[in-house]
């Protein structure tokens, strides 16, 4: 029998990461770019990276000391997707736009590389998948999460932050490597996300196949 402090230490972990992506989105929301209270932006991107931690560590104690929940089975893939889809949400908004390029009239005017369109899809992937694994379980049937959705979550973890340093301590607007190193992560994330959703769309045909097969 799991001793109580290990029962809890996840959930606590999970709650944590609820709690770290608030004071993340209070600090990214201070900044303007492109140095207004950028010591808060540089702060947002430690705190972001403690809170991915925290995504790591509560399922990796849960399963070593087989102390999966519901609560957590709910609150783990909730916590992920509010501190990365705010994420996103941030980076593509107005924080973010460069003053000279919406003055030229130019094609891209987000110092992040991240437009609303890109968010969409990326919402659309989640929400794809969730109403999937929904159907799935109330099939009965286990629908565990596939490796091409923690890859995609672990380049989430690892563009985010990236692109935050870039743009407030390299200016995007004045040094064209930078900018292009953030297009770079941004689209090769978004691809890796919409094909992260292929697996399970191909997995729940197959299943409904086979109930299909079944049933008739």
């Amino acid at each position: 029998m799991p001793s109580p402090l290990r029962r809890q230490l996840p959930n606590s972990l999970t709650l944590l990461r609820l709690l770290l992506a608030a004071g993340f989105f209070a600090a990214l929301n201070a900044y303007r770019y492109p140095h207004t209270n950028a010591v808060w932006a540089n702060l947002s991107i430690a705190v972001f990276i403690l809170a991915a931690i925290t995504d790591s560590l509560d399922g990796y104690f849960a399963r070593r000391w087989n102390v999966v929940s519901m609560f957590g089975r709910i609150m783990d893939p909730f916590c992920d997707k509010v501190l990365i889809l705010g994420a996103f949400i941030y980076l593509a908004g107005p924080r973010f736009v460069v003053p000279e390029w919406v003055a030229r009239g130019d094609f891209f005017t987000m110092a992040t590389a991240v437009y609303p369109w890109m968010v969409v899809v990326i919402f659309a992937r989640e929400l794809l998948v969730t109403g999937i694994r929904g159907v799935v379980e109330s099939l009965g049937v286990s629908f565990p999460a596939k490796w091409s959705g923690k890859a995609k979550m672990i380049l989430q973890s690892v563009t985010i932050p990236i692109i935050i340093f870039l743009v407030v301590n390299c200016r995007p607007a004045q040094n064209p490597w930078a900018m292009w190193t953030c297009h770079l992560l941004v689209y090769a994330t978004l691809l890796v996300t919409v094909w992260s959703g292929l697996p399970y769309v191909l997995g729940i045909r197959r299943i409904l196949l086979q109930h299909k097969e079944r049933d008739a």
